[in-house]
């Protein structure tokens, strides 16, 4: 009973105190579709060595995203991260330490906080940020919540090229709350379609730039139109590097920009943990989801840091709260600060310039290629090209050959009726051997095809 050392008498009195039935009632608001009948399909016991073997045998099936030709995205991105960021990160004070509940005796941690912030306020070009969020489709679902408090307004108008995850997040969270999310139709370029959803009953406009399709907006036209109804646009970003190429989103009137900032110090992960970004105009900071690191002096003009505007404590009032996010991805915000710091605002801008740079050659290559059409008009290093038939299937043959494609619309949105529509996506990571090889793969598949 190493694992499961309950017995049945013990479960029958946890039942017995929470006012349950049986383990079918404690269940019961739960989906039926989403419930499990029956036991795993696994062996009922197996020794430690023989879970091992299997347990490698099974990781020994993935493909690494180093080994050869990568060009996936869609929200998580594949770029270099110095070997320092690592080193860094591990050293025992930053990988053990946890939230600072005694902000006094965590000076080291609340700097490195409060660097943070500063920097993500300038890369999102808004005055203020947070200390993080779990990543950024949770962020976005956050500035969703905050733009309803802020308008006492419920509707939520959500750009058709804002990732489905994102807007999938972004429904979970506020309908519970009573807020109501209206997301257009996918899109390649929904700018007119945006403005022209905005009305009197709109608390905020969410868009995205880059946006799912890789898109470029410059959604100056988009904020004048949420702010003449009185609404508050939330801008949100999935690959951080572009605001080393980009306006960031305060020059383009955003109230709340929203980011994930994984690209930035953080490897790929099998998709987390991330780090999501967040920040906001002065006048919105006290509704501002999560933690916040300020600067003060002590009693005898020494120059310290604290957490401000809010206390921990006031999170966990549900019924008052701002938010029930109360920490914050302290280690891949450290992670994101180091690779910042490292880069510089120079460069930031020569990594963005050579994201570009291999996205374009990619795009060339590919549209070279017959049957393959180029969707996106303006692009950082991602782009969205219609293939002849469904897009899953040619990702999969060409993962046979070694060479991860990209990633099919339909995997993210199986409903947006864009089965033929592929996402590449190139970094500084992709060589110029790799597009050779993406191109001539893709070429023959598709005369295969």
């Amino acid at each position: 009973m190493r694992y499961l050392p309950l017995t049945a008498a013990d479960r029958t009195d946890m039942l017995g105190v929470i006012g349950a039935v049986s383990v079918e009632t404690l269940f019961a608001d739960v989906p039926a579709a989403a419930r499990l009948e029956g036991l795993i399909n696994l062996p009922r016991q197996a020794s430690e060595a023989a879970v091992e073997r299997r347990l490698g045998a099974l990781a020994d099936r993935n493909r690494a995203a180093g080994a050869g030709p990568f060009f996936m995205g869609a929200g998580a991105y594949r770029h270099h991260v110095p070997a320092s960021v690592d080193h860094l990160i591990q050293r025992s004070e930053f990988l053990t330490s946890y939230t600072p509940y005694q902000p006094e005796i965590a000076q080291g941690t609340l700097q490195v906080l409060f660097e943070f912030q500063t920097q993500v306020a300038t890369l999102l070009g808004l005055p203020v940020a947070n200390a993080s969020m779990y990543d950024g489709s949770t962020a976005c679902a956050e500035a969703v919540m905050m733009a309803a408090r802020v308008t006492r307004r419920r509707k939520a108008v959500l750009s058709g090229g804002v990732h489905p995850h994102y807007a999938a997040s972004a429904h979970t969270l506020a309908h519970s709350a009573g807020v109501i999310p209206e997301r257009l139709a996918a899109a390649i370029d929904d700018e007119a379609a945006v403005i022209g959803a905005i009305d009197a009953e709109t608390a905020c406009v969410v868009v995205q730039t880059p946006n799912v399709f890789g898109t470029v907006t410059d959604v100056s036209a988009i904020a004048e139109a949420a702010h003449a109804a009185g609404a508050l646009l939330i801008v949100v970003t999935t690959e951080a590097v572009s605001f080393g190429l980009l306006k960031s989103p305060g020059e383009m009137g955003a109230d709340i920009a929203v980011a994930e900032g994984q690209s930035i110090g953080n490897a790929l992960n099998f998709g987390g943990p991330y780090v999501g970004l967040f920040a906001c105009r002065e006048a919105l900071a006290r509704q501002m989801p999560g933690r916040l690191c300020g600067e003060t002096l002590d009693a005898e003009g020494r120059r310290g840091f604290v957490l401000t505007l809010s206390t921990r404590e006031q999170h966990i009032r549900r019924d008052k709260a701002t938010s029930n996010i109360c920490t914050n991805s302290g280690l891949c915000a450290l992670g994101f600060s180091i690779h910042m710091s490292l880069l510089g605002g120079e460069g930031l801008r020569t990594l963005a310039r050579i994201n570009h740079a291999r996205a374009r050659a990619t795009r060339d290559a590919l549209a070279a290629i017959p049957g393959v059409e180029i969707l996106t008009p303006r692009f950082f290093n991602e782009f969205a090209v219609r293939l002849p038939g469904p897009a899953a299937p040619v990702v999969e043959a060409l993962a046979k050959r070694d060479v991860l494609a990209g990633v099919p619309v339909s995997r993210l949105d199986p409903a947006a009726g864009l089965d033929d529509v592929l996402l590449v996506c190139a970094t500084e990571t992709v060589l110029p051997g790799d597009i050779a090889t993406l191109a001539s793969a893709l070429a023959e598949e598709l005369l295969l095809t």
